[in-house]
């Protein structure tokens, strides 16, 4: 069977949500509007989430798992992803699943006309400061990029293998992806999705990571963009 649809779900630590992240991504390969499967991340975790993703890939055919000999970080393991996966679209959540798999058919079925899908959490179920620092990132990385996107932040996006691939990596990565899309003159849409409170685990990043942090990210990814060189193949022979 050809397969047309990827999930990456990096997984750090998250041994308390693992058995309920395989059953809500099962229930949606059971609605999925793409032939798809599931490939998990695991970006060093130090709890049982190993034992617990190989368990539940056993079961599950569909599924899958790279294993990283240490963490890495989100970026890494997004990008391990990208280049892993062997179908034409890529989609990308989080393990906490604030944000529901269901959202990805919201997506796909603007895949079609647009490069990458991304996802805008309406009624964010955060804290008061949570929602404050991801406001502010935001504020800073449009400044830099001028991407327009409302919330590069949220942890539902689809996007197409072509330009996943060229993507380098850099630190900061996850959080450039519409951008780095539009420098390969691909087009982005943004879709609203539902969110909802953490229910296991906690989140991996603080104030810091999420506001001030992406700041230098941003500087990196201004450097690039100058470096950046975009080709396009249109003749191929022997």
């Amino acid at each position: 069977m050809m397969y047309e649809f990827t999930i990456v779900v990096p997984i750090y630590n998250e041994e308390n949500s693992i058995a309920r992240l395989g059953k809500e991504l099962n229930n949606y390969l059971k609605v999925a509007l793409k032939k798809t499967v599931v490939l998990f991340v695991n970006d060093g975790s130090t709890d049982n989430s190993q034992a617990l993703l190989e368990q539940i890939c056993c079961n599950n055919p569909l599924f899958s798992f790279l294993q990283f000999d240490k963490n890495y970080g989100l970026t890494a393991a997004i990008k391990a992803g990208f280049d892993a996966a062997e179908t034409e679209l890529i989609g990308y959540i989080d393990a906490d699943l604030q944000t529901s798999p269901l959202d990805f058919n919201l997506l796909l079925k603007y895949t079609t006309e647009y490069d990458l899908v991304t996802g805008i959490r309406i009624q964010r179920r955060d804290t008061f400061f949570k929602k404050l620092s991801s406001n502010l990132a935001n504020k800073i990385r449009r400044a830099f990029t001028k991407d327009g996107v409302e919330d590069t932040g949220c942890p539902l996006k689809v996007i197409k293998a072509t330009y996943a691939k060229k993507i380098p990596l850099f630190n900061g990565l996850h959080r450039f992806l519409p951008a780095m899309v539009l420098l390969q003159n691909g087009k982005i849409k943004q879709v609203p999705v539902q969110h909802s409170s953490r229910i296991e685990g906690k989140s991996k990043f603080g104030f810091w990571n999420r506001s001030i942090g992406p700041l230098t990210d941003c500087f990196a990814y201004l450097w690039m963009k100058h470096k950046y060189l975009n080709y396009k193949v249109v003749k191929k022979g022997n």
